[in-house]
C-alpha cells in the first residue's frame, strides 16, 4: 500500500493559500446585496477618501461639531444625536462626517462645502433648514453624499426651505448615491444661474444613483452646463423630475417612475436645451419632453447598473441613514 509523504510547511502553505484564493474568488463572485453599503463612491466622485483613516472624534455639540469640522487637515466627525442648527456650518476639507446610528444629524440649517475638496457626507439626517439648503456644494471638488435622509415638509411655500441638495459654482467630481430626499418643493439643483456659463461649463460632472426622490415636487435634479449620470434611482410623486438645460448632457439609465408627471425634459425654463440620452427607464406613465438626445452615451468610470425592475425593491430597502 502506498503512503501519502508528509505535508512540509511548504506545502501547508501552498494548499492555505489556494484554499484562501479560491474563497476569494467565490466572494467576489457573489453579487452585491441589495443597498448593501460601497466602501468607496462610485461614478464621478470615486477616489474621494474624506479624511480617511484618521481617528474618529465624536461630538454632540453644535459648537463641538463646528470646532472638529474646521480647516483642511484630515480628519473623521462623528456626529451623536441631533443638533439644532441656524443657517449653515462650513466643513473643512479633508473631512469625513458620520453620523452614528440611524437618527443622528441635524435639523432646522445645513451643511455647506465651500472652495474644499475632499468631503464625504454619510449616514446623516438633515431636516427642515430654514431659508437655505440642507446641503450646499460651492466651488467644491471631489464629494460623495452618501446614505443621508434629507427631508422638510411642503406645509409651507415652495421658498420657505431652499433645496435639499445644491451643486454650484463649478463643483465637480460629486457622487450622490443611496440617500433619500423627502417631502420637499426643490430637490437637487446642479448649477444656479443661466448666466453663469463661464464658470461652469467643463465643470458640474455628478452622479446620483440609487437614491429614493419622494413627495420631491421638481429639480430631481436639474443641471446646467454640466455632465450628469442619473441612474438606478426611484422617483414618487414628483411634478417634474429630471431637467437638463443650458446645454447641459445627461444619461438617463434603469430609474423608476412612479406618480410622476413629466419624467424627464430638456427644454423647459431656460433659453438653451439641454440633451438627454435615455435607456432601461420605468416610466411609470410619466412623459418625457426630449428635445435633443446627447452625445453623453458612456460615463469614462465603471459601474453596474441593475435593471429597473428590481430598483424599487433595492432602493426603498437601502436608501437613507441608518443602512450601512
Amino acid at each position: 500500500m502506498r503512503t501519502r509523504p508528509p505535508r512540509t510547511h511548504a506545502r501547508r502553505s501552498a494548499l492555505a493559500a489556494a484554499v484562501a484564493a479560491a474563497a476569494t474568488v467565490a466572494v467576489l463572485a457573489l453579487p452585491q446585496q441589495a443597498g448593501a453599503a460601497e466602501s468607496s463612491p462610485v461614478g464621478f466622485g470615486a477616489g474621494t477618501t474624506g479624511g480617511g483613516s484618521a481617528s474618529a472624534v465624536t461630538v454632540s455639540t453644535l459648537s463641538a461639531f463646528k470646532s472638529a469640522v474646521a480647516g483642511s487637515t484630515a480628519k473623521v466627525v462623528k456626529v451623536s444625536g441631533t443638533i439644532p442648527l441656524s443657517g449653515q456650518v462650513d466643513i473643512g476639507a479633508n473631512t469625513t462626517v458620520l453620523g452614528v446610528g440611524s437618527s443622528s444629524g441635524f435639523t432646522g440649517g445645513g451643511l455647506r462645502l465651500k472652495n474644499v475638496g475632499n468631503v464625504v457626507l454619510r449616514n446623516l439626517n438633515i431636516s427642515k433648514a430654514v431659508g437655505t439648503d440642507a446641503i450646499t456644494v460651492q466651488g467644491s471638488t471631489k464629494v460623495w453624499i452618501d446614505h443621508n435622509s434629507l427631508s422638510s415638509d411642503r406645509d409651507h411655500g415652495k421658498d420657505y426651505y431652499d433645496g435639499l441638495l445644491d451643486i454650484t459654482h463649478a463643483s465637480d467630481y460629486v457622487t450622490v448615491s443611496w440617500n433619500t430626499f423627502k417631502d420637499h418643493y426643490k430637490g437637487s439643483l446642479a448649477g444656479h444661474s443661466d448666466s453663469n456659463a463661464s464658470e461652469d461649463t467643463g465643470h458640474l460632472r455628478v452622479t446620483y444613483h440609487h437614491n429614493w426622490f419622494n413627495n420631491v415636487n421638481s429639480r430631481i435634479p436639474s443641471l446646467r452646463f454640466g455632465t450628469g449620470h442619473f441612474y438606478d434611482n426611484y422617483v414618487v410623486g414628483a411634478d417634474t423630475a429630471v431637467h437638463s438645460r443650458m446645454g447641459a448632457q445627461m444619461l438617463v439609465e434603469n430609474n423608476v417612475f412612479r406618480s410622476t408627471k413629466v419624467a424627464v425634459t430638456t427644454n423647459r425654463d431656460s433659453e438653451t436645451d439641454g440633451y438627454a440620452n435615455l435607456r432601461g427607464n420605468d416610466l411609470g406613465g410619466a412623459t418625457t419632453e426630449i428635445s435633443q438626445s446627447g452625445s453623453f452615451t458612456s460615463p469614462p468610470y465603471g459601474y453596474s447598473a441593475e435593471a429597473a425592475s428590481s430598483v424599487a425593491s433595492s432602493v426603498t430597502a437601502g436608501a437613507g441613514a441608518g443602512k450601512i
